[in-house]
């Protein structure tokens, strides 16, 4: 490995990281399109509310994982994070398996979200360690395209096996391999970054370290504290995609194949259209990417109410994909550009931290909306606070 930095000084190392999120992404994939299915037709749960603590788990599980990745990441080093993390990941795709009830369904997903956040957070910010400041923004594109996409093909993989085979046990061999081959790549091929991460603080610079990092984030800093809250409703929308989408996809009578390929279209769209939007954000600035993006995804979501043929769910899977894609990868080069190197592996973490809170709580939020004034209602509120954040990040941020 190069020690200067740059993509292509450090192509070979890069690509590998790439393909450990890819496999960190099949995991989540591996369940994406079948629980909500599972939890009606196998454990006989019918309550919205219910049927998304497996969301909840996952979500809280990830984003406290987050938080403590970005806080220990300098302290042990990346790629020892990296291998832990695929530890959690291990006995998932068994428990789902075999699970006798509900509870292991939801333990499992707590493993999950452990797995996502240390492993996932690892390989981005050595991704960030590693490209030029330049080309931060196409480093984080790639990372989320690879992993997002891993997450459409495994969820369309996965549906496909479902309907052929039965919703367990044979869908769930695909985690069995990705967490395998992840966890012998990162300990047989995978170098640490941290000594990318020591030089480029030691280099003068025009920012400064934050006397409170986490109150600064969060409230303080205008540039950060809006993007904190636009990951955080970004994740709270897709918490609600996530556990609606196939719920009312089921309700319009479609099959489980064509379901699967609906709900493998939007994270796949997600994943593809990051490879540019990262790029896009180098060149033009974050700012745009990101307002514009909430604002076609909270136009996508309202128009969810209207859609009955597959077309329409095709159509609106693709454009709520890109809008995905244009501030997820922005989000997270916009919180790197405005942190002192020492403290961008922590400032990660806490946007992913609240970021991800965003799956628990738009879980939260709809599933217990639905069940007491109707999915139409859940879907119209989630869309109009998506609308809000977009206003927030237009008329708070300075930064372009």
């Amino acid at each position: 490995m190069d020690k200067s930095p740059g993509i292509k000084q450090n192509l070979p190392q890069f690509l590998l990281l790439l393909c450990v999120t890819a496999f960190v992404g099949g995991m989540v994939g591996m369940e994406r399109s079948l629980l909500p299915k599972l939890a009606t037709t196998e454990f006989g749960i019918e309550s919205k509310t219910a049927i998304f603590s497996f969301i909840v788990a996952f979500g809280i599980s990830k984003a406290i994982s987050n938080y403590m990745a970005g806080r220990l990441s300098n302290q042990y080093g990346r790629r020892r994070l990296l291998i832990f993390g695929w530890l959690f990941a291990l006995p998932v795709p068994w428990i789902l398996m075999y699970a006798p009830n509900w509870n292991w369904i939801i333990f499992a997903n707590v493993l999950l979200g452990i797995n996502q956040g240390i492993a996932w957070s690892s390989t981005l910010v050595m991704k960030i360690d590693l490209a030029e400041d330049k080309n931060r923004g196409l480093a984080v594109g790639l990372n989320e395209f690879i992993g997002y996409l891993a997450v459409g093909l495994t969820t369309f993989l996965v549906a496909y096996i479902a309907a052929n085979y039965g919703l367990r046990p044979y869908p769930f061999y695909t985690g069995v391999g990705f967490s395998i081959l992840g966890i012998l790549l990162s300990i047989f091929a995978i170098k640490d970054t941290r000594p990318f991460m020591q030089s480029a603080a030691a280099l003068p610079g025009p920012l400064i370290p934050l006397n409170h990092v986490f109150k600064e984030t969060i409230f303080f800093n205008r540039n950060l504290s809006s993007v904190v809250q636009g990951g955080l409703v970004n994740n709270l929308n897709d918490g609600m995609v996530w556990g609606l989408y196939p719920l009312i996809l089921t309700a319009k009578g479609f099959s489980l194949t064509e379901i699967g390929v609906i709900t493998a279209i939007y994270p796949a769209c997600w994943g593809m259209g990051q490879l540019f939007s990262g790029k896009i954000s180098d060149l033009i600035g974050r700012k745009p990417l990101l307002y514009w993006g909430m604002f076609l995804q909270a136009a996508t979501l309202l128009m969810f109410l209207q859609a009955n043929t597959y077309q329409h769910f095709v159509a609106l899977s693709i454009v709520l994909g890109i809008g995905k894609a244009m501030v997820y990868p922005t989000f997270i080069a916009a919180i790197a550009d405005n942190t002192h190197p020492v403290q961008r592996a922590e400032t990660v973490g806490i946007y992913r931290f609240f970021r991800d809170c965003g799956y628990a709580i738009g879980a939260v939020l709809t599933g217990v909306i639905s069940d007491l004034l109707g999915v139409p209602v859940a879907v119209t509120l989630v869309g109009v606070l998506t609308l809000l954040s977009g206003f927030v990040i237009k008329f708070r941020m300075t930064a372009k």
